[in-house]
């Protein structure tokens, strides 16, 4: 890796900028402390893909699609993944960060030949560097890409092998994903500026600008020391919302209505917008306006299909590559998350379920208890199957031995 550090640290250094000028430009901009979390959509968004991810138990199966527990790297994604997490925590991590900024990385730690433990990354620090290098092609690494991690102060550089590497947003080169934020800043920015108006108005006392009349004139520092007298009577924190007016002067609020501007439903159609990049449904949202409680089961089904299997898609894909030899791929081992607690609807629904598919000889009873996390039962491991049934190629067999009417043993019976 000599030769790649080497190419590496030949950086061009960009112009110096003060600390000074930083805090000036976001000062005039407006964007100190804005924070995308702050806004309630965006947050519901976050969550509800976070969670959705961190409460979803993984499995890993054979060809035939039979469980497999002995393995180093189920152990870890199912039990612990390093020795400041849990499972659900690291999926949920893992998940927030491919979304809020558009990639989430985790370095597989390896002792030897075996995995120990699986470290998410701040995708804030990480780079990838693409080799297009003629200088590098011609040497003994044989590397497309590396990963660059800069951590307190330092440079650290792995192997495409050694991250698990999620993509979130889109993609244009393959490499690297651009989260919804980055994509769709303007709408994000919009959102924000309406609840900072909700916000200013609140704190105002849901008093609307005015206007001052006055007969007279009056310089630019008296306009603006009066200005701000009369703002801080009506701004003040105590109920009293008393302003005193200078003789010879009126103050007129301008009178303008949110309903008249269409506040509420500017606010709502940019939520739902918000959401819709996301992959999240209303309802998500608590809007029930063209939905409601008794139909849950078929927006669970509808979320699945539309925003989390190409994500869990994308989970199993790269677990599958990064965590799994060649020899276990040729067998027909994977990863496969358990989506029955996204689409487990209401009790009668799971009871109709659950017996049609033991009664079908699907499931065998055990395996229907297991679903409803009640305890095996003695027994319960065969299939069961109605006693009427029979191949395609024995059906009519049954009425073969069946003795024709009239025969003789009918004609003994009347003697």
């Amino acid at each position: 890796m000599g030769i790649i550090n080497r190419i590496f640290k030949n950086e061009t250094k960009d112009n110096e900028v003060s600390i000074s000028k930083i805090n000036e430009f976001f000062k005039k901009k407006d964007l100190a402390f804005t924070n995308d979390l702050s806004e309630v959509t965006y947050f519901i968004c976050m969550k509800v893909l976070s969670e959705s991810l961190g409460k979803l138990s993984i499995h890993l199966k054979d060809g035939d699609g039979n469980k497999v527990s002995n393995h180093e790297a189920l152990e870890l994604l199912a039990v612990r993944p390093n020795s400041y997490m849990t499972p659900s925590t690291f999926k949920t991590l893992m998940e927030f960060n491919r979304n809020h900024y558009g990639n989430s990385y985790a370095y597989l730690n390896y002792r030897g030949a075996k995995l120990v433990e699986i470290i998410p990354l701040r995708p804030q620090n990480m780079s990838i560097i693409v080799n297009n290098s003629d200088d590098l092609n011609s040497t003994n690494v044989n590397l497309k890409y590396v990963y660059q991690y800069s951590y307190n102060g330092k440079m650290y550089y792995f192997k495409p092998g050694e991250i698990l590497h999620l993509k979130g947003g889109t993609t244009t080169d393959g490499f690297v994903g651009k989260s919804v934020r980055e994509i769709l800043a303007s709408t994000l920015g919009s959102a924000k500026e309406s609840q900072k108006y909700l916000n200013n108005l609140y704190k105002n006392g849901l008093t609307a600008n005015a206007i001052i009349k006055y007969v007279g004139d009056f310089n630019k520092e008296k306009k603006e020391r009066l200005v701000k007298e009369i703002a801080e009577f009506a701004s003040n924190d105590s109920n009293e919302r008393i302003i005193p007016i200078p003789l010879g002067m009126d103050l007129v609020p301008l009178d303008l209505k949110l309903t008249d501007s269409q506040f509420y439903e500017l606010k709502k159609y940019t939520s739902l917008q918000i959401a819709s990049a996301f992959g999240v449904k209303p309802n998500h949202l608590n809007d029930y306006e063209k939905s409601s409680y008794a139909n849950s089961e078929m927006q669970n089904l509808t979320y699945y299909v539309d925003t989390l299997l190409f994500i869990l898609t994308q989970y199993e894909e790269e677990f599958n590559y990064k965590l799994l030899s060649s020899e276990e791929r040729g067998k027909g081992y994977h990863f496969e998350f358990n989506i029955a607690s996204i689409l487990r609807g209401d009790l009668k629904s799971q009871t109709e379920s659950l017996s049609k598919l033991t009664t079908g000889s699907i499931y065998t009873i055990n395996e229907a208890r297991n679903y409803l996390g009640m305890p095996k039962i003695e027994g319960g491991d065969v299939i069961m199957v109605n006693g009427s049934y029979v191949d395609l190629e024995n059906i009519g067999k049954a009425y073969e031995s069946i003795p024709e009417e009239g025969g003789e043993d009918n004609d003994k019976s009347t003697e």
